[in-house]
């Protein structure tokens, strides 16, 4: 299961690029010849990937609350290419596609952090993948955003759906006050202090 982690995580993160049941899905194996090459062949197989890419795309959309095709981002054809990547590369490298932002205007370490946050919620979340409470900053990035936003729908549930919906358009930092009531920096903090070790005298 291990080593097809970076497929799982590349498969979630690919559904979310298109926005209509009628997308085109085209699937392509360049290293037939590698050990993952013919695992990918003998156990996964092009029809089945073709035909989960809908399963990812159901969840993606539930979570982040888009049920009809205007609520969702327009990509008419997907392609998956099982190349032989790192696990982190192959992750990296198509993450960013994950959220609305259409004018690029979020940081990029929230972009991120909403990717992990969908790896999250999926339960894809390996060895590595921070803990509660870890990082220094709330825009870190990756895994670290991930638990943050996973802390700010405990505060308010589908909150991460409803900031990827508010930044279609544009981004601000004052949507997590609109959101939840209190600047992120507040928000961090009280993240933090909720995780923090509690020493015992």
């Amino acid at each position: 299961m291990a080593r097809l982690y970076p497929f799982l995580s590349l498969l979630l993160a690919l559904a979310a690029l298109h926005g209509t049941c009628g997308v085109e899905y085209e699937v392509e194996n360049d290293t037939p010849h590698t050990l993952g090459g013919v695992r990918f062949d003998q156990d996964i197989g092009i029809p089945f990937t073709k035909n989960i890419m809908g399963t990812i795309n159901k969840f993606i959309w539930q979570i982040f609350e888009q049920p009809t095709p205007a609520d969702r981002k327009y990509v008419p054809r997907v392609k998956v290419v099982i190349a032989q990547y790192s696990e982190v590369a192959a992750y990296v490298n198509i993450n960013i596609n994950l959220i609305n932002v259409r004018n690029f205007t979020a940081p990029g370490s929230l972009t991120e952090g909403i990717a992990d946050y969908m790896v999250l919620r999926a339960k894809l979340n390996g060895p590595g993948f921070a803990l509660p409470g870890q990082g220094d900053r709330w825009d870190e990035g990756y895994s670290v955003t991930a638990r943050f936003l996973e802390y700010c729908d405990s505060l308010r549930p589908a909150f991460t759906a409803a900031l990827n919906n508010k930044m279609r358009h544009a981004y601000s930092e004052d949507y997590f006050v609109e959101l939840l009531g209190k600047p992120v920096n507040q928000l961090w903090s009280e993240y933090k202090a909720k995780y923090a070790p509690k020493i015992l005298v």
